[in-house]
């Protein structure tokens, strides 16, 4: 039905950058925002950043400055450029995409399957 691959994870050492992709398909309608969490271990999924469908971003405190949120409206993809990577930026990155369903209605939430980032020091 909506599938969301992501793509882009990997080690890097602090400083470092790494850019994230995440793409939406299937029965898709409409896609009223996407966007990134993260969960460190021992830690709550936090959102990272996220993009509307009308060109708004919210970024989490710890990475505004660093990272930056982008999509790419006709491939259904969402980007996000790290920059300035920490060791606390270490987590399973997760897409996120609240989107309506040519097979249901009103709004759903979806989530890729995570994509780990792990910062070196």
């Amino acid at each position: 039905q909506v599938q969301l691959v992501e793509s882009g994870g990997g080690l890097v050492q602090a400083g470092g950058s790494l850019r994230l992709s995440c793409a939406a398909s299937g029965s898709i309608f409409s896609i009223n925002a996407m966007g990134w969490y993260r969960q460190a271990p021992g830690k709550q999924r936090e959102l990272v950043a996220v993009l509307t469908s009308g060109g708004s971003t919210n970024y989490a405190d710890s990475v505004k400055g660093r990272f930056t949120i982008s999509r790419d409206n006709a491939k259904n993809t969402v980007n996000l450029q790290m920059n300035s990577l920490k060791p606390e930026d270490t987590a399973v990155y997760y897409c996120n995409a609240d989107l309506i369903s040519t097979l249901y209605g009103g709004n759903h939430a979806y989530w890729g399957q995570g994509t780990q980032v792990t910062v070196s020091s």
